[in-house]
C-alpha cells in the first residue's frame, strides 16, 4: 500500500530522476533502520547453486545499482543475492538522455543507458565500504566494455574487469547481450564467443590460483535468439564449463507495447512485455544444456507466480528489475514465499 502511493509521485517525474531519488530513499530508510516500511519479511528458502548458498532464490538484477551505490539498502529488503553493474574498466556517460522510458500500460520499460557507470575503480570503492559482502551475502558482479573499445578488442576490457573484481565478487557475470552498446550482441556468435569464454575461463583458472579462491562465471544472453544460436551457447557454456547461464536481458522487440506512449522508444524492452519470450528461451536453453549448469531465470517477473514459471522451465534462482520498479519491495517476499512452496514441492 505505502509502495503504490510513492510510486504515484515517482511516476510523475522523469523515469531516471526518479530513479535516483528512489535508490537514495531505500538507502536511507535502511539506514535508519525503517526498511520494513517498504519490505515484508522474506520466507528462508535455502538452496545452492553454483558452489554458493543462497539464503533464498530471489534476487536483484543488474542494472538497478550500476556503482554499487546501495548495495546495504537494497540487501535489507530481503533480497538472497545482489548483482551490480554493468561496470566497464573506465567511466563513461552513457547514451544521451533522455534514455529511460516507463510503459505503465504494459508494466514494461525501455532503456538505452548504454553502461553508464562511474568505472570499475569506484565500484569496487562502494562494494568494501558495504556491509553486506562483509557479512556473507551473496554479491554478483556484472561485466561489460566500453563503448569505445573496438569490438576485436572486447575480451581486453572483460578481462581488465574481471581481474579487477574477481576477489571482491560472489560471481561474476558477463555481459554481452545488452542491444545499447553498439555491435555487442556480436559477441554471442560462434567464433567471437568461443574465444570470448575460452579467455575468461583461463583468466578465472589463474585468479582462483593467485586468490586462493574459486569466483563462479555466469554468461548473460539476449532473448533476442533462434533455436540455432541457443543450442550452439548452450554447447559452447559446457565446452568452457561455466559456472552458470543468466537468461535473458531486454529485448529489441515491441510485440505488447505496439501503438503505446514510449512503445517505439529506441533500446531493450524489459518488464511483463518480455516474460513470455524471456521464458521461452529460458526454456530451450535448460533443455539444450541437460542439466549440466544452472540457470537464473530472468525477464518480466511482476509476481510469484511468474517467478514459480522461471523455475518450472529450469530455473535455479531468479532475478528481477523492472518488476521491482512496478511492485516495489514487497515483490521479494511475495516470490520468496512463492518459491518455497515451489521448492519444498520439488
Amino acid at each position: 500500500m505505502l509502495y503504490s502511493l510513492i510510486r504515484k509521485f515517482f511516476f510523475a517525474l522523469d523515469a531516471e530522476t526518479a530513479h535516483g531519488i528512489g535508490m537514495s530513499g531505500i538507502d536511507f530508510l535502511g539506514a535508519v533502520g525503517f526498511a520494513g516500511l517498504l519490505a515484508k519479511p522474506v520466507t528462508p528458502c535455502p538452496v545452492e547453486v553454483m558452489g554458493l548458498k543462497f539464503p533464498n532464490p530471489v534476487g536483484l538484477a543488474a542494472g538497478l545499482d550500476k556503482n554499487g551505490d546501495y548495495i546495504d539498502g537494497l540487501a535489507r529488503l530481503g533480497f538472497g543475492f545482489i548483482e551490480i553493474g554493468t561496470i566497464t574498466p573506465r567511466p563513461q556517460d552513457g547514451n544521451p538522455k533522455p534514455r529511460l522510458f516507463r510503459i505503465p500500460e504494459a508494466q514494461g520499460i525501455i532503456n538505452r543507458m548504454g553502461f553508464n557507470n562511474a568505472g570499475v575503480d569506484r565500484l569496487l570503492e562502494n562494494v568494501r565500504r558495504a556491509e553486506f559482502p562483509k557479512k556473507g551475502g551473496i554479491l554478483g558482479i556484472n561485466i561489460g566494455k566500453n563503448a569505445t573499445t573496438p569490438i576485436d578488442k572486447a575480451a581486453e576490457d572483460y578481462l581488465i574487469c574481471l581481474d579487477k573484481v574477481y576477489n571482491d565478487a560472489s560471481y561474476v557475470t558477463v555481459n554481452i547481450s545488452s542491444p545499447n552498446t553498439k555491435n555487442l550482441r556480436e559477441l554471442q556468435k560462434d567464433e567471437a564467443l568461443d574465444d570470448l569464454l575460452a579467455q575468461l575461463k583461463a583468466r578465472q583458472q589463474q585468479l582462483a590460483e593467485r586468490h586462493g579462491k574459486y569466483v563462479p562465471l555466469a554468461l548473460k544472453i539476449a532473448p533476442d535468439l533462434d533455436d540455432t544460436q541457443i543450442a550452439a551457447i548452450a554447447d559452447a557454456l559446457r565446452r568452457h564449463r561455466f559456472d552458470a547461464v543468466i537468461a535473458t536481458n531486454t529485448t529489441l522487440s515491441r510485440a505488447g507495447v505496439e501503438g503505446l506512449p514510449n512503445g517505439d522508444e529506441a533500446g531493450g524492452l524489459s518488464g511483463a512485455p518480455v516474460f513470455r519470450q524471456s521464458t521461452a528461451v529460458q526454456k530451450k536453453l535448460a533443455t539444450a544444456l541437460a542439466g549440466e549448469l544452472p540457470i537464473i531465470g530472468v525477464g518480466g517477473i511482476m509476481g510469484g507466480e511468474d517467478a514459480a514459471e522461471k523455475i518450472h522451465a529450469g530455473a535455479s534462482l531468479v532475478q528481477f528489475y523492472s518488476g521491482f520498479i512496478y511492485r516495489g519491495p514487497e515483490l521479494v517476499a511475495e516470490v520468496a514465499a512463492t518459491l518455497a512452496q515451489v521448492m519444498a514441492r520439488k
